[in-house]
């Protein structure tokens, strides 16, 4: 069970529902109770879909392109790395929750149903989270292995679903000084996380440089 403690961890730092709490909110803010229900119910269901599904065809997708798992490594680790440190300085939106583009934003509070984009997609689901599970995809050999991860997925799926559900509540409790203080601590997490995935695809190509 230590992949799929490994693998939940590593996600709920990475997706960080807690920091999508506020523009959620801000979004969602003219929606009914019921609505705002479903919106975060069919979110739940997409982030899943799309995080599965990136594990399960992310190394074909590789193999295409030509892309090495030393290459993806470390450009997840950078978007991984530069999500962090947004989180630990707790500007623009990060301030608010989770920075999306302003045009992305504009957009949204004009849409009726924004469960798959920007919600899902890539508010939750984002490239570090893509990169991260891909990469680990192509370090499996075991169905149990792949299956745990599976697992896994649906279980941050599942949490992210009652943080979003209880987020009116959570946001009034902590407040805006709260909210701060664990994007700040999740930042430090996914800082670590991001440098220690550059550190993973840099070294083996440092290896074969100066291998003689």
């Amino acid at each position: 069970m230590a992949l799929f403690f490994a693998t939940f961890s590593a996600l709920f730092s990475v997706v960080n529902p807690l920091g999508a709490m506020p523009v959620y909110l801000a979004l969602t803010a003219n929606d009914s109770p019921g609505w705002r229900e479903v919106q975060i119910r069919k979110a739940a269901i997409y982030l899943a879909c799309i995080l599965i599904a990136f594990f399960l065809i992310g190394s074909y997708i590789l193999e295409f392109f030509g892309i090495s798992i030393e290459g993806l490594r470390i450009a997840g680790g950078i978007i991984i790395t530069k999500s962090g440190l947004d989180l630990l300085r707790s500007k623009s939106e990060y301030s608010k929750g989770r920075a999306i583009n302003k045009k992305v934003k504009q957009e949204a509070l004009l849409k009726n149903d924004i469960s798959f984009s920007p919600l899902a997609m890539p508010m939750l689901a984002g490239p570090g989270s893509i990169s991260l599970l891909i990469s680990l995809a192509l370090e499996l050999r075991l169905i149990w292995d792949y299956l745990l991860v599976v697992a896994a997925v649906l279980t941050m799926a599942f949490i992210t679903y009652l943080i979003l559900r209880v987020s009116p509540r959570l946001v009034g409790f902590l407040g805006e000084s709260g909210i701060s203080a664990l994007s700040r601590m999740m930042g430090f997490i996914v800082l670590a996380i991001g440098i220690q995935f550059i550190a993973n695809g840099a070294l083996p190509m440092l290896k074969q440089v100066m291998q003689p």
